[in-house]
């Protein structure tokens, strides 16, 4: 048997292995403190707590609206005893916080109920009608960024030049102009008196395009079939613009705004008065800081442009997610409309975390103060 080992003098024999299990559990502990005092973590925590309560809130309102989702589903001449077993089946003869707590479970395990219009998974019609409006955001946002930037530093560099009123007038014009009838004049314009563009749909009949992403720009590059790829691109124009115009107008004046107010700054003068090339101080230390309050607007009007879609895709005939919101709504679908709030409200979480992401990056003292 082997002698046991000797301890420091007033020490314990099992103090050190004590001592060493506190450390680690302390080091455990610090862990998860300093992980839950991350700024990205608790921003992801608070998104969470806000989808969930985005949840609960509309579906109680989609409840609650007037209409019976069974008989509207089934149709005015289906029997009682039909519609009834269709309610009992939909369990809307349970109380209403028993039926969000099973469309809870539902969501865990991956699905959001069943579609009264289209008798599917809403998960499924989500993931069919998504990519159409992503795309379409997608080539909004290329849209939004050139427009307002460009604009914005024009009239921002040469402050009440005739630049400078055509930019202030296209301002108040495009933010007191509804994205709809935007599309409505741009599809007359474009496509009825020009006839320069197509006024609907997503792409031309005659071509064949195997749906991979979803996205047919993305599709038919992928399978090298690139007449269909313009095809998609020329439909895409007049509804992009639509939805673009209203943010790009704001978002330059911000832009615009901000760099005068930069421009005149004591530390830009002083670079000015220094024979500092004046490209270099307005790009490099003007236009920097002018950036973080129209990069804040802007991404949060691209999240904002899935509600502005809801009736530009119906005007283009557009199969996205914001007309299948519509359909869900004028037939009280009321798993439908639960789904496509939550993919909206996804997509405000998304511009938040976004938007502190780029935040950070422009004004490296934000994430000091983190």
């Amino acid at each position: 048997m082997p002698p046991p080992k000797k301890s420091i003098k007033g020490e314990p024999p099992n103090s050190r292995i004590e001592i060493g299990q506190s450390i680690s559990k302390e080091g455990i502990w610090g862990k998860l403190s300093r992980l839950a005092d991350n700024y990205y973590i608790r921003k992801l925590a608070h998104s969470i707590v806000t989808l969930l309560g985005i949840s609960i809130l509309i579906f109680m309102i989609a409840r609650v609206l007037p209409g019976d989702p069974a008989r509207l589903a089934l149709g005015p001449r289906a029997p009682e005893d039909v519609v009834e077993q269709y309610r009992r089946a939909l369990h809307l003869h349970e109380p209403l916080y028993v039926q969000y707590f099973m469309w809870l479970s539902d969501l865990f395990h991956g699905r959001l109920g069943i579609s009264l219009v289209t008798f599917r998974d809403v998960a499924t019609d989500i993931a069919e009608f998504l990519p159409a409006t992503i795309e379409l955001l997608l080539f909004s946002l290329i849209i939004n960024v050139i427009g307002a930037f460009g604009l914005g530093v024009l009239s921002g560099r040469r402050p009440n030049s005739m630049i400078d009123n055509f930019v202030r007038i296209f301002a108040y014009a495009g933010i007191a102009i509804p994205a709809f009838v935007w599309a409505i004049i741009l599809q007359l314009v474009l496509a009825g008196w020009l006839n320069l563009l197509p006024a609907y749909g997503r792409i031309s009949l005659g071509y064949d395009v195997k749906r991979i992403t979803g996205l047919i720009t993305i599709d038919s590059l992928i399978q090298g079939n690139f007449l269909a790829f313009f095809d998609a691109l020329s439909h895409l124009v007049i509804p992009s613009l639509a939805l673009s115009i209203g943010t790009i107008a704001q978002e330059a004046r911000i832009l615009r705004a901000n760099l005068i107010e930069n421009v005149n700054k004591d530390y830009v003068l002083n670079m000015y008065s220094h024979g500092l090339p004046s490209s270099i101080v307005f790009f490099k230390y003007a236009l920097k800081p002018s950036m973080i309050p129209t990069v804040t607007i802007m991404t949060l009007d691209m999240a904002s442009l899935i509600g502005n879609a809801f009736l530009v895709e119906l005007i283009f005939n557009w199969p996205g997610l914001s007309r299948y919101g519509i359909t869900a709504m004028l037939r009280k679908d009321l798993n439908a409309i639960v789904g496509v709030v939550l993919v909206i409200g996804l997509a405000y979480t998304l511009a938040s975390i976004i938007i502190d992401l780029l935040i950070s990056h422009l004004d490296p003292r934000v994430k000091a103060r983190r």
